[in-house]
């Protein structure tokens, strides 16, 4: 941690709004100056919730020192990025929006693009991702004559987006992605359970770093997939496509682990109890895990199936 961080994890902790929780995490670098907080408010948190509600989670969250706000129109058919939208209007000029687009085409991210503004009422986004590269086919269709990297590359030009990056579902499909094109910022699983039993995450961790690009963490509090007999009308979490660690102590480690990977911030599932406790849990100093922690922690995730393996 360097001094920087620090401080901020000082004032983190040190200082209380009035509703007696920090009121600043502490930041990292991105990219070109910009510093994020080292929590994501991830869209999916305001699905389902009145407009009220949604703005009202959106401003005790920029109170206690989110600045970095991610989206896509996939989430919940817009609902996401309509709430969002709303909500972000006072801060828009005070934070850094990430948005993606799951089209590969040019001509359906474009649509997307221009649909995503006219929500946030602005006229542009501060990161522009391809959202969940699952396979290399979906990198052929992205550079492909008439691919969406045409769109992001343009829109760039324009001003419309001032960074490029994407989310990584695939590890093969991601290292080819980042050796073909020149982006800002990979968005990719920094999991224990995924990284230390299913190994995927280090090497786009190794390659992003060689690149010169920024990291951001994805399912830092995802304990597993939902064991396959469960019913989905049995899950506790809704919103969740996989078990997140609502277990205090559990989490603790887990973000613990995914914050000391040399990444700039980690975006927590959109359930609200475990956005809560992961802004809750990153206000107070996060050491590296110790070897024996390390161990107990890898022995408890591995009851269930990782969310991505190699």
């Amino acid at each position: 941690m360097d001094r920087r961080e620090f401080l901020g994890a000082a004032a983190a902790l040190t200082a209380t709004a009035a509703y007696g929780w920090p009121t600043s995490l502490p930041r990292r670098l991105y990219k070109n100056g910009i510093d994020l907080s080292i929590i994501a408010f991830g869209g999916i948190v305001v699905c389902g919730l009145p407009q009220e509600k949604a703005s009202r989670r959106v401003a005790e969250a920029y109170d206690r020192g989110v600045n970095y706000f991610d989206c896509a129109p996939s989430y919940f058919d817009g609902e996401a990025e309509i709430k969002l939208g709303e909500a972000l209007r006072p801060y828009r000029s005070k934070i850094f929006l990430a948005e993606k687009t799951m089209s590969r085409d040019a001509k359906g991210s474009r649509e997307e693009l221009e649909h995503t503004l006219q929500r946030f009422h602005t006229d542009h986004v501060d990161l522009y991702q391809f959202h969940a590269v699952t396979s290399t086919e979906d990198v052929d269709k992205i550079l492909a004559p008439g691919g969406a990297a045409e769109t992001f590359f343009a829109a760039r030009k324009e001003g419309k987006v001032r960074h490029l990056g994407f989310s990584a579902h695939n590890a093969p499909a991601a290292l080819r992605l980042m050796d073909a094109l020149e982006l800002d910022s990979v968005m990719f699983p920094v999991n224990v359970n995924a990284w230390e039993n299913g190994g995927f995450g280090p090497q786009i961790l190794d390659k992003a770093k060689a690149k010169g690009m920024a990291r951001m963490a994805l399912k830092a509090l995802a304990f597993g997939k939902w064991p396959p007999n469960m019913k989905e009308s049995d899950r506790k979490y809704p919103k969740c496509w996989y078990q997140p660690i609502d277990d205090r102590e559990m989490a603790r480690l887990a973000l613990r682990f995914t914050l000391n990977q040399e990444i700039t911030a980690a975006v927590p599932p959109g359930d609200e109890r475990i956005f809560d406790l992961a802004l809750e849990l990153a206000s107070a100093p996060l050491p590296k895990l110790s070897a024996a922690e390390l161990t107990g922690l890898k022995s408890r995730v591995s009851s269930l199936e990782p969310v991505f393996r190699v």
